[in-house]
């Protein structure tokens, strides 16, 4: 079983989340939230700045194994004709997330979405290469 990145014990859950859940800047408004407000998502290269700048793990903190098995896990939805990409873009005053675009703002998430996987495709080439010759189900 593959493991949530520095644990032991955690299932990892290949949440397209992880690609962006760094836009959420509840309680940095003032500081992530005016860094993010100077791009557009909307602008294909704002879009690509974005992505490479703050969703493809910029951090490093991924295996090579959880890059592809969060790629299997966007390439599904991205397969899938009526998954809603929207709601990874909604606020949810619950958990005290607030993204720094409103799911109305973004003009085509699935877009987004596209882009992620055309650019995470090319920056991990070899991790994917690599975990593409093993079998998953020894993780």
């Amino acid at each position: 079983m593959l493991f949530h990145p520095f644990s032991s014990h955690i299932p990892f859950d290949a949440s397209l989340n992880y690609f962006v859940g760094v836009f959420d800047i509840y309680d940095q408004e003032e500081t992530k939230g005016v860094e993010l407000s100077k791009y557009n998502p909307n602008n294909p290269k704002d879009r690509k700045k974005l992505i490479l700048k703050y969703c493809l793990d910029p951090d490093e903190q991924l295996s090579y194994r959880h890059r592809y098995t969060l790629m299997k896990a966007l390439k599904h939805s991205l397969d899938s004709k009526n998954f809603n990409f929207n709601a990874f873009f909604e606020d949810n005053h619950d958990e005290y997330t607030s993204m720094a675009w409103n799911e109305d703002e973004i003009e085509d998430p699935r877009e987004f979405f596209e882009e992620v996987y055309r650019l995470a495709s090319d920056k991990w080439k070899d991790d994917l290469d690599k975990a593409s010759q093993e079998d998953p189900s020894t993780w």
